[in-house]
């Protein structure tokens, strides 16, 4: 990305370094205060609500990133942990600024998405874009699955493209809407690299289809020295190289211990 690479030159410095510490660091205040909270008051005050910003509530466009996405005890600090790693991890592999322009470009389009539809918002698909990321770069890590079964993370990013997917066809225009602007931040940083495997993919196809329909209709890849039998006369035939034949002399299982061996005059 050379716009990116240019941009992080220029203002490179103003990167806000463990990014993702101070993101679950306030989540977990913010669920303390909300587990004592039982009127939902401070969750209340944190979401993104279209309406109550331009009332002059700004402070909405950053809080709802702190709403924490389970109420259980238990759960929240299993999330909590899980979050700190893919964020750190992404970070490592990306650099402070390229993460922080990773996670707001997710916020601003999470808030476009907002403001256009109307409706509130929390972080879920802000969060959402960050395991993609972590998916697509890490995709045989493992997690314990309930805490005992193992599970390469790129299977359970297949089952969020799943649900992305599922929401793009039964939800409403503006859920779709929100669904696909909430994480163009993951085609930004991916989309490159998505077209141009697609593109080398196709043309391997391609290639592949047109070594095949060149070939002979005749072409055997077995041929005995001795009979001429090959796979296609019998597909259960198995196939050897004598060893001390001098060249490359295949013979079928019936003639490899039955031939005469070919020496070089």
């Amino acid at each position: 990305m050379n716009w990116l690479d240019k941009l992080e030159r220029r203002i490179g410095r103003f990167a806000i370094k463990n990014l993702m510490t101070y993101i679950v660091g306030i989540t977990g205040i913010v669920y303390a205060l909300s587990y004592i909270d039982n009127s939902g008051f401070v969750i209340g005050k944190l979401m993104l609500i279209p309406e109550l910003v331009l009332r002059g509530e700004v402070w909405r466009l950053v809080t709802y990133i702190f709403i924490p996405p389970s109420s259980s005890p238990m759960w929240i600090l299993f999330v909590l942990y899980f979050y700190y790693m893919v964020g750190s991890a992404l970070e490592h592999e990306w650099g402070s600024f390229r993460f922080n322009v990773f996670y707001l470009v997710g916020m601003i389009g999470t808030t476009i998405a907002v403001f256009i539809t109307g409706y509130g918002a929390t972080s879920l698909y802000l969060n959402l874009s960050l395991f993609l990321a972590f998916a697509r770069i890490y995709p045989d890590y493992e997690l314990l699955l309930f805490f005992v079964m193992p599970v390469k993370v790129k299977y359970l990013a297949m089952l969020d493209w799943a649900f992305i997917l599922f929401t793009l066809l039964v939800g409403d225009m503006s859920t779709r809407f929100v669904t696909v602007v909430s994480i163009i931040n993951y085609f930004l940083f991916f989309g490159r690299d998505i077209l141009a495997r697609t593109k080398s993919g196709r043309q391997v196809y391609d290639n592949r289809r047109r070594f095949r329909a060149e070939l002979p209709r005749d072409f055997t890849i077995h041929k005995c020295t001795i009979c001429g039998k090959t796979e296609k006369d019998d597909p259960n035939m198995d196939f050897r190289y004598c060893p001390e034949c001098e060249g490359d002399y295949e013979y079928c299982m019936d003639h490899v211990r039955n031939h005469e061996h070919v020496k070089k005059s």
